[in-house]
């Protein structure tokens, strides 16, 4: 299509067929690789990054796809234009060039040379594809170009022209056209102008490309980018929200646990958060211990099923529940039971697990119930056991659940371990509880409640785990 001389190069020889034909071969054993890899990203759509990965694995076949077409078009060489059609007989599509992969698009990219010296334009059919013009008609001129222009573009365009044919710039730019049907597509152009044996500019010529569906993945993959950074700063807001909500609500952890006590303390207290092995999923386990009004001492501990801040607030409220109730006198069994009505009657259906101790330090005696969590652990004498537990259903699984009490005596030295599912991560039924139970030696030669929850953190602490856990060590002194 252009001159043998342009600006500022000499025109390329065309490539041989066969060196096509293995680039052709190439560009399609790597689109049946993406196009696997591909289907092996299965999405639903419901996560963001899922989406931006599937988008931009359509964005590489896409431009793989037009890749393998423009290289059948090298090898084919362009299409003549064809004779007019007979009035009033539609226009049909260029017939696909032998070997094209089916559905190729070979209409994208198109020629032309618009003559200066005599006005004339000489378009390949394809641009006349890609305008949605009949190839019968005559090619537009420069003039006549600006008419398929959308409004707005015909600027860019001019400018465009201007500069390669007064300074002698390259075009490359993009500007949409409207076709006879009303539809817009969008051009992206690239020529140079050509020059004459007495050095002055004879003609321009240009490729034309029709970019629409790239552009169009490209926004896809631009849309699905931003939903993904969107997502990812909205989680990492709502889990700054959840640790510090978790922070704000929970004893400290760091050593041990300080009561405000009028005499001498009757527990040895120490309890311990273990975070997931995914620092996103913050949980809503939690573990207590509050003096009470009459001398005795709360211990709970437990959990929401779920991540995330409304999880943590979720816990927030139940604790802070538990703690009223607590200081009004309520015993553990009819706690859990307000519990459980407390979270049939929230808007956002949940389940939880708990149990709640009450120690009074006159008689030594323990007073506890559970709602669907594993019963305390009590270490005497160098030996461990599973407190028998009372029947106690999961908070919030059924309106209207009764809880039973249980009731030991605890002498000194005893040691009372309480913790969440996910403490034992990994490991199930009697093998979890087989691992607590074995640590009965090491909890006897400790001299403090912080000894003892130091030694389950090296039994546990390095899992990783799944979900966040509570560990709660209390020790009779006296």
């Amino acid at each position: 299509m252009p001159s043998p001389v342009s600006a500022d190069r000499s025109a390329a020889q065309p490539p041989g067929r066969g060196s096509v034909e293995a680039l052709i071969t190439q560009a399609r054993r790597l689109k049946g690789d993406v196009d696997a890899v591909r289907r092996d990203t299965r999405s639903d759509g419901s996560d963001p990054e899922e989406r931006w990965q599937r988008a931009l694995y359509d964005l590489a076949l896409y431009q793989l796809d037009d890749l393998d077409g423009h290289l059948a078009q090298l090898r084919d060489g362009p299409e003549p234009v064809r004779a007019a059609a007979p009035a009033g007989s539609p226009v049909a599509p260029p017939a696909p060039a032998p070997g094209a992969p089916r559905g190729s698009l070979l209409s994208r990219v198109g020629s032309a040379e618009w003559n200066l010296l005599t006005d004339e334009a000489n378009w390949s059919g394809e641009l006349y594809q890609i305008l949605g013009l009949d190839p019968a008609g005559p090619a537009l001129t420069l003039d006549e170009l600006p008419s398929v222009i959308l409004a707005e573009d015909r600027p860019k365009l001019t400018t465009m022209v201007t500069d390669c044919l007064v300074d002698g710039r390259p075009i490359d730019g993009e500007f949409r056209v409207v076709r006879p049907d009303g539809s817009v597509r969008t051009v992206h152009m690239m020529g140079e102008p050509v020059l004459g044996a007495d050095g002055g500019t004879a003609s321009m010529w240009a490729v034309l490309r029709d970019v629409s569906e790239l552009r169009r993945h490209r926004r896809e993959v631009s849309e699905t980018r931003d939903s993904l950074q969107h997502h990812r700063r909205q989680a990492q807001t709502e889990h700054r929200l959840a640790v510090e909500l978790q922070e704000a609500v929970l004893p400290p952890w760091r050593g041990s646990l300080r009561l405000p006590h009028r005499g001498a303390p009757a527990l040895d207290l120490a309890a311990h958060y273990l975070p997931a092995a995914t620092n996103a999923l913050v949980g809503g386990d939690w573990y207590d211990a509050l003096e009470l009004a009459d001398g005795a001492t709360l211990l709970s501990v437990g959990g929401l099923t779920g991540h995330g801040v409304a999880v943590t607030s979720g816990m927030a409220m139940l604790l802070g529940a538990v703690r009223g109730m607590a200081m009004t006198g309520t015993q553990p069994g009819q706690l859990l039971s307000m519990l459980n009505q407390l979270l049939d009657a929230t808007v956002q259906p949940a389940l939880g697990s708990a149990v709640c101790c009450r120690y009074r330090p006159e008689t030594r005696t323990l007073t506890w119930a559970r709602a669907g969590h594993p019963a305390p652990l009590l270490y005497r004498d160098g030996t461990g056991r599973t407190l028998d537990a009372p029947d106690g259903v999961l908070l919030g699984a059924t309106t209207g659940a009764a809880y039973g009490q249980a009731e030991v005596t605890l002498e000194p030295g005893d040691l009372l371990l309480l913790h969440t599912d996910g403490l034992v991560s990994g490991h199930t039924g009697a093998t979890a509880v087989d691992r607590l139970l074995d640590l009965a030696a090491r909890f006897g030669a400790a001299r403090a409640a912080q000894d003892c929850v130091r030694t389950v953190m090296e039994e546990f602490g390095g899992a990783e785990r799944e979900d966040d856990a509570c560990v709660l060590v209390a020790r009779v002194t006296a």
